[in-house]
């Protein structure tokens, strides 16, 4: 069983690019189906160059597709952002 808090200790990398986006600082959660609905990766210079310091970008489970000990693979084109 896995807690939201593990989320935070593993880095998020994209499948489409190989680029590597950060570490999970924040979960979405539905609280009537409690179903995870996304991730949030703090913004900043690291996170495509085009995002603000105070920005975030939220990550749709359905763009998960692997979620390992230590890292979370998702694929997302990075032309939509």
């Amino acid at each position: 069983m896995n807690r939201t808090s593990d989320f935070r200790q593993k880095e998020v990398i994209n499948i489409s690019d190989g680029k590597r986006l950060g570490f999970v600082c924040d979960v979405e959660i539905d609280l009537k189906s409690g179903r995870l609905e996304s991730i949030v990766i703090p913004g900043g210079n690291r996170l495509f160059g085009i995002l603000g310091k105070d920005s975030e970008y939220i990550i749709p489970w359905e763009r998960i597709k692997k979620i390992g000990e230590d890292i979370i693979l998702v694929e997302i084109d990075e032309r939509l952002i």
